[in-house]
């Protein structure tokens, strides 16, 4: 019987790096794979950007299937600390989104060249 749940939070080896993603082994002798689009929410141009081989991860478990009692893992480190155990909070938009921008950045661009100007005489 597999020991994991889905959303189980896991610690893995990553044993391997391809373009398309991460290949990790779990503690428990699993093996599993982190797809290029579980890395981050951005793109990601060079996985190695992200991890290291032989790197000691945490990783969230999003999907399990079993074929020949082999358990295939699919797994997830987007929005979480990787390397650590606590999740990130994602930079969400707010009611007003960019109207604070825009009605201050001309005041703010103002007080800064004055600012300049200042050090300058």
């Amino acid at each position: 019987m597999i020991p994991y749940k889905i959303n189980d939070i896991i610690k893995c080896k990553v044993i391997g790096v391809r373009k398309y993603g991460i290949f990790i082994h779990t503690e428990e002798g699993y093996n599993g794979l982190i797809h290029i689009s579980e890395i981050s929410s951005g793109y990601v141009r060079n996985i190695y950007d992200y991890i290291d081989m032989g790197e000691i991860i945490q990783a969230k478990i999003i999907d399990i299937s079993t074929k020949e009692e082999k358990a295939q893992l699919k797994i997830n480190i987007k929005d979480m600390d990787y390397r650590e155990t606590k999740k990130l909070n994602r930079i969400v938009e707010t009611k007003t989104g960019f109207s604070n921008l825009e009605k201050n950045l001309n005041k703010w661009i103002e007080n800064k060249y004055s600012q300049i100007v200042e050090k300058i005489e």
